[in-house]
């Protein structure tokens, strides 16, 4: 007897449905298994037979083919254990092939029955949505990342069951649909509202002094741009980044679900919090490997670099980074994507994220005052060349953290609180939004091309300043283009229309400690 199954399966972060086939004949005892199947889908012959054998279900001596479709896309994971199951017991004649209809199954089983959580159903649930599916069975655990897709009204959105134990699969399925509300309802829709996961608690108001490092932390948080802080130990470059995601305006809904699939996929999400709704910060270790940090391995998942898509990834110490390490940023900077290619196939992860690095000038961290910095000439020179021009070339706001004054230090309160802050961030990004209403773009600092122009049109007395600017600091294009694009954003926080000369004076000023450092 001929059964199917639809279930899914995740390609980089693209879901796809795939088929399920279970054929049971008569003939020599077999369980065969076929469609380019990764180790672990091939181990789930040994997973499915036993926990169907401990959920009292008796497998005569017969032939089973089990075909898994698209024959070309490479099945990875555990999660067809269930799915398989089904299959099987449908192809018995345990339950009707009817009730199998319409319905995406998923999950990973235990030898004893239990049914444990997959990666990616966040994702595989809203393409069972898209194309048309009623209803999904999925983990018990793996409930509330379906329950995104579950809102009201139900003709809208999809059922989305959750389940510990194949014994629970095989009453739901084997039960008419008015018994099946009462054996395990549909989960409730979540309260976009309150997703987001926990409260920011640092604050602005902690930082005493660094006011031009406040300043071009906030004209980056406006525009997206990148920034790179340079001074000695203890001035706080590592307190004023990690606040800086108190300042960010909150993911909208279309980013939060894309930020989520991603951590869906990673097998990240909590289990109470399916959706997130706050940006992301990651701040990787300096020791941190090529692969950890874009992403790949043998079974393909998301790097560091792809988590803190639509949020900030902070690198401390960063001519501590290996070089090889660095060099991977090139083209997630540049792109907003980082592509991986394996002989299983190629993968396309986002990348779409705020750079926000920090460092000391020099090994010991205090040149150029030579009062205190012991290091060779020499060994400056190859500590900041551990940061290569392209790399720089593509930071847009660099700004020096001075060490602090005492009287700074022993200052009570009055600092402005990120709440101030985050007020003209969104406001300066409610302009950007409005701008570039109909296009592809959000922030300033995504402008490209021809784009520049139209969005960012200088006057005759600004155009003759950056001809200046251009000479003087000997700026490659890209960075000319840059400091065109931090000047809009100074615009947009001043609430001004056009650029002024003020705007794009301040802007290139960002741009003067890389001449400083590296020449």
């Amino acid at each position: 007897m001929y059964s199917s199954v639809i279930t899914g399966a995740v390609t980089g972060i693209e879901s796809t449905l795939c088929l399920v086939e279970v054929d049971v004949s008569k003939g020599m005892p077999a369980f065969e298994m076929v469609g380019q199947l990764g180790n672990e889908v091939r181990e789930a012959r040994e997973r499915v037979k036993v926990a169907l054998k401990n959920a009292m279900v008796e497998i005569p001596a017969i032939h089973l083919t089990v075909s898994i479709s698209p024959a070309d896309l490479r099945k990875e994971g555990a999660s067809y254990d269930l799915p398989i199951a089904v299959g099987i017991l449908v192809g018995l004649g345990v339950i009707p092939k009817e009730n199998v209809n319409d319905t995406l199954i998923i999950g990973e089983l235990g030898l004893n029955g239990e049914i444990k959580p997959v990666k990616g159903v966040l994702p595989i649930v809203g393409c069972a949505k898209n194309k048309g599916l009623r209803r999904c069975i999925v983990p018990k655990e793996n409930v509330s990342e379906g329950a995104v897709f579950s809102e009201a009204p139900k003709e809208k959105g999809i059922e989305v069951i959750g389940v510990s134990t194949l014994l629970e699969v095989i009453a739901y399925l084997k039960a008419n649909e008015e018994t099946k509300l009462s054996l395990i309802p549909p989960a409730e829709g979540i309260d976009f509202g309150c997703s987001g996961g926990k409260e920011q608690i640092l604050d602005f108001a902690d930082i005493n002094g660094q006011e031009a490092v406040r300043r071009a932390v906030e004209i980056a948080a406006a525009g997206f741009h990148h920034i790179l802080m340079v001074g000695p130990p203890g001035s706080g470059k590592t307190m004023i980044a990690k606040r800086i995601p108190s300042i960010l305006p909150d993911l909208s809904m279309e980013e939060g679900l894309e930020v989520s699939t991603i951590y869906s996929v990673a097998g990240m999400l909590e289990s109470g919090n399916p959706l997130i709704m706050k940006r992301p910060f990651m701040d990787p270790h300096h020791t941190i490997s090529e692969q950890a940090l874009a992403g790949g391995g043998r079974i393909p998942k998301p790097g560091i670099i792809s988590l803190a898509h639509r949020g900030v990834l902070f690198m401390d110490e960063l001519p501590e980074f290996r070089r090889s390490t660095l060099e991977i940023l090139r083209q997630p900077l540049e792109d907003k994507k980082i592509h991986i290619a394996r002989t299983q196939g190629n993968f396309i992860y986002p990348a779409d994220f705020m750079l926000v690095a920090a460092m000391n000038p020099c090994p010991c961290g205090y040149f150029p005052n030579r009062n205190q910095c012991s290091c060779s000439e020499g060994e400056v020179k190859r500590y900041l060349s551990k940061i290569s021009g392209p790399i720089l070339d593509r930071i847009d706001v660099t700004i020096e953290a001075p060490k602090v004054d005492i009287k700074q230090l022993a200052a009570n309160g009055m600092n402005e609180s990120s709440t101030e802050i985050k007020r003209r961030v969104i406001a300066a990004r409610d302009r950007q939004l409005e701008r570039y209403k109909g296009t592809k773009y959000q922030f300033n600092a995504e402008l490209t091309g021809g784009d520049i122009k139209r969005f960012c049109p200088l006057g005759m007395k600004e155009q003759e300043l950056m001809e200046q600017i251009f000479t003087h600091m000997n700026l490659s294009a890209r960075a000319y283009h840059k400091i065109i694009k931090v000047a809009r954003t100074i615009a947009d926080l001043d609430g001004a229309k056009e650029i002024d000369c003020g705007h794009l004076s301040e802007a290139a000023c960002y741009r003067m400690s890389d001449t400083k450092y590296w020449g």
